[in-house]
């Protein structure tokens, strides 16, 4: 010790067992292994289809337009039961096979007024975006993909968004030809065909449980 130390360190009781008032000298070394306890894992609140939807996000094309067609569904936990808060966006192509997008290499859309996004809450029990059934896209390996939409998953407990697909039960060759459900065992594939519903139609993205649907790394 030297005289420019603080009183804490010259009176330090090299004894003291954590006795009130007595400050001790510590080794200045970690002397055992740390240890880091489990911490609470960190989660996302039910707030995405509160601040984050608007009421034309739904429509990738205006209601009315010809050729639209509704893609309904539900969020179902690993329970079964219906997640009421999650949101749902859809990107894809339009009928001629062209994204709205201008890294598009085959340019632009051809469908007036396609936007191809959409997003939905499930605030009322589904999923409700209404658009125009894709057309075929290059697999980028000189084959097709068959026509699909893209589908991403927000909601509570989810630290990232989840993506799938949404394929179409009446593009039977298209999608025995298509590379992604070739892949697939049949009841895999049976997670990303839609049904075909008055309107359009149906496809429910089940998050965990009994048919839980192919999810990719994206």
């Amino acid at each position: 010790m030297t005289d420019h130390d603080s009183p804490l360190v010259r009176d330090a009781d090299e004894t003291n067992d954590r006795r009130p008032g007595t400050p001790r000298r510590g080794t200045g070394f970690l002397d055992e292994p740390v240890t880091l306890p489990t911490t609470p894992s960190a989660t996302v609140g039910p707030y995405l289809a509160i601040g984050l939807t608007w009421p034309d996000g739904p429509f990738a094309v205006a209601e009315g337009t010809p050729g639209a067609v509704w893609l309904r569904g539900r969020v179902l936990d690993g329970n079964g039961d219906v997640v009421p808060d999650a949101m749902v966006e859809t990107w894809q192509a339009d009928p001629d096979g062209r994204f709205a997008h201008p890294d598009d290499p085959r340019g632009g859309v051809t469908t007036p007024g396609f936007r191809g996004f959409g997003r939905s809450s499930t605030g009322d029990g589904e999923y409700a975006v209404c658009t125009l059934k894709p057309g075929p896209v290059p697999d980028g390996e000189g084959g097709w993909q068959a026509p699909h939409v893209d589908v991403s998953v927000f909601a509570r407990g989810l630290l990232d968004r989840v993506v799938t697909r949404l394929y179409f039960a009446d593009e039977v060759e298209a999608n025995a030809a298509d590379p992604v459900l070739s892949a697939l065992s049949e009841a895999d594939r049976a997670t990303l065909v839609a049904q075909p519903t008055e309107d359009g139609w149906w496809l429910d993205v089940r998050l965990q449980g009994d048919a839980e649907t192919v999810f990719f790394a994206v």
